[in-house]
């Protein structure tokens, strides 16, 4: 019979988790949102360190090679897993909420519009509306054919490839004082790109809030 394995880092930096489908059968996954696809149901998170060996009509063979030494990755929560997935066993999604939240409290400013850089920003940003009660609006639309900007290898590139990402909704930022929340800065190039694409499209005021 054929052996099949699933081994976690000792320290555990990327997710990895353990789910049953409906015939029987188990799946290994970095996201449990790759659960709901294919209607498994969510077992556990596999312990850092930890080997699984599974075989045909066997419950998994757990094995622990390495001491479990967990070290969790932050940038999980604000950028990596997908907002519909569970990461250390907590919602990727209310997590980056509450950032929004804790940041509108340690950071208030005075402002008609509350927007997201899309798509990361966006639960930051309904967060930060909620706590500070001022209006969300989706006041950026991005084009989902283009990559990641901070990975190619040009700032000429770089430059291009978030012009040709992101684009303004004029109707929503003309003449208003824009708060934008995105969920982190990498090298700063997208950053700088949309506060001047913000005062170009007439925004008043533009406050930049970073939720990590």
């Amino acid at each position: 019979r054929t052996k099949m394995f699933a081994v976690r880092d000792r320290h555990g930096f990327r997710p990895l988790s353990l789910g049953k489908l409906a015939n029987g059968g188990y799946i290994v996954a970095s996201e449990t949102c790759a659960f709901d696809l294919v209607g498994a149901e969510f077992i556990r998170d596999v312990k850092p360190g930890e080997l699984l060996i599974f075989e045909k009509d066997k419950e998994p063979i757990s094995i622990q090679l390495f001491e479990s030494t967990p070290k969790h990755c932050i940038f999980e929560y604000v950028y990596f897993a997908r907002p519909d997935s569970y990461v250390f066993g907590q919602s990727v999604y209310k997590t980056r909420k509450n950032m929004g939240r804790e940041l509108a409290k340690i950071k208030p400013v005075d402002a008609d519009v509350v927007i997201p850089v899309p798509d990361g920003g966006v639960p930051s940003a309904i967060g930060y509306s909620q706590e500070s009660g001022i209006p969300y609006e989706m006041g950026i639309m991005r084009n989902h054919y283009v990559g990641r900007t901070f990975i190619e290898p040009t700032q000429e590139m770089r430059d291009l490839k978030v012009k040709m990402k992101l684009s303004p909704m004029i109707d929503v930022i003309k003449d208003k004082k824009v708060i934008v929340v995105d969920d982190s800065i990498v090298r700063g190039t997208t950053s700088r790109r949309i506060v001047r694409m913000l005062k170009e499209a007439g925004a008043k005021e533009v406050h930049m809030r970073i939720s990590s």
